[in-house]
């Protein structure tokens, strides 16, 4: 199976997530003891999905991160460029209105969404500036951007402890788990070279987002900030 390297090329990075989508909401509940189900229920309150409101779920995979908006009576689209994540998610929720889309040239019209939401993708993209740009776009005048993801603890000592289990820790239980422990090798590497809060909050403003602002969840280990799209 393929792993990713750091160049993000978009077919490895696809073709990797291809070959881990049957396990991978296991795995990553495996992976981070647990927390990842309280990341989710985070992001959704960050959303605050309502009837009536249109929202788009970037890097959604099998759509699990989308159910809490769907059960708000919010129209969600879930997007993922993996077709093998889609086909999974299809079969779990065959309902839901599954998408097939690059984050740095999305098959959307201009302002299109309420909120656009990301959660552990961003990271995955080869092109940063280019997706904040699209997600920018697609969202309406007064629209908002969630964005989860994996960053810096914020407490030096923690910092180090966190690190030596991404590089040591993470691989041998991903073989335990996952059809393609390589995947988890690339994922952790991919965490440990992101920008942390304040680098990534730049970059959001340098896309156009206003009002930006991030807090931190689980010490750091994930942020979600967020913007709004202010003209």
């Amino acid at each position: 199976m393929t792993r990713a390297s750091l160049d993000k090329q978009p077919h490895e990075v696809a073709s990797m997530f291809d070959g881990v989508a049957e396990k991978y909401d296991l795995t990553n509940d495996v992976l981070s003891l647990g927390q990842a189900r309280l990341w989710r229920k985070e992001a959704a309150k960050a959303v605050a999905a309502r009837p009536g409101h249109t929202v788009l779920d970037l890097a959604a995979g099998t759509a699990t991160s989308s159910l809490p908006y769907a059960a708000t009576g919010a129209y969600v689209v879930p997007c993922d460029f993996s077709l093998g994540m889609l086909r999974e998610g299809k079969k779990r929720h065959p309902w839901l209105p599954l998408t097939a889309g690059d984050a740095t040239r999305l098959p959307f019209k201009d302002d299109v969404f309420d909120t656009v939401t990301i959660s552990f993708g961003l990271r995955n993209v080869q092109d940063t500036d280019a997706a904040l740009r699209e997600l920018y776009r697609v969202t309406k005048p007064g629209g908002q951007v969630v964005i989860s993801e994996f960053s810096q603890p914020t407490w030096a000592p923690f910092r180090t402890v966190y690190t030596e289990y991404l590089m040591r820790a993470l691989p041998p239980v991903a073989r335990a788990v996952s059809s393609n422990p390589d995947a988890y090798v690339y994922l952790a590497e991919s965490i440990r070279e992101w920008p942390d809060q304040p680098a990534l909050a730049e970059l959001l403003q340098k896309a156009g987002w206003g009002k930006v602002a991030w807090r931190n969840l689980s010490g750091g280990i994930v942020a979600l900030h967020r913007g709004v799209k202010v003209q």
